[in-house]
């Protein structure tokens, strides 16, 4: 459902790799520019998979004219008069600074759209995504196809010569269907990933045991 608040505002749309964020980020762009809306488009130096200055869909749907920014606080030195609409893509890469300068130009009154992965290949929370969904006004979490079984897919597989990446491998790997693909939680394979089972957590004066 699409609301509009009064003034500014945050909405972000997660997932995991292949579920289409970028994709909706270009169509929520595409219905702000044929409402003639002042718009700025950002993305992270970091991700350049399909050109520097372009934010671009697995499916090939793109836009050009982006500003391609180092960190967060970045965003705000490139800011124009009268913008009215600000669009960043791969947000999980920004510092986490980035959390607060998107709630900065919605203060501004500026509706801000941020797209970004919620979980890293460990299944772990990204980088500034968590802050980011607990100040959004609207979080859309979007969901890709399991390779293996066909289920809906939250997680993402990072695979390194078509093996699952260990747990302790960098969390930061720029790169496409070559090197990843959506899993559910089922078949979702981190080798090393910490066990949970027999560990005990103090619940007040009980113990739960997983």
């Amino acid at each position: 459902m699409y609301y509009e608040p009064r003034g500014g505002w945050l909405e972000l749309i997660c997932g995991s790799m292949f579920s289409g964020k970028t994709e909706e980020l270009l169509r929520r762009i595409r219905r702000a520019e044929i409402a003639r809306k002042r718009m700025q488009v950002f993305k992270p130096r970091i991700d350049h998979r399909y050109g520097i200055t372009r934010v671009a869909s697995h499916s090939g749907v793109a836009h050009d004219d982006v500003h391609v920014v180092a960190q967060a606080a970045d965003i705000l030195d490139l800011m124009r008069e009268g913008t009215e609409v600000v669009a960043i893509d791969e947000i999980q890469f920004f510092d986490p600074d980035v959390a607060d300068v998107c709630n900065e130009l919605a203060d501004r009154g500026i509706r801000v759209i941020v797209a970004g992965l919620d979980q890293d290949f460990r299944g772990e929370p990204f980088g500034p995504m968590p802050e980011l969904m607990a100040r959004a006004e609207r979080v859309d979490k979007l969901h890709a196809i399991c390779v293996i079984c066909g289920s809906p897919a939250s997680r993402t597989q990072r695979l390194i010569d078509g093996r699952p990446a260990r747990y302790d491998d960098p969390v930061i790997l720029v790169g496409g269907s070559e090197s990843y693909e959506a899993r559910c939680r089922a078949c979702h394979d981190v080798p090393g990933h910490p066990q949970v089972a027999g560990r005990r957590w103090q619940v007040g004066k009980s113990q739960v045991v997983r």
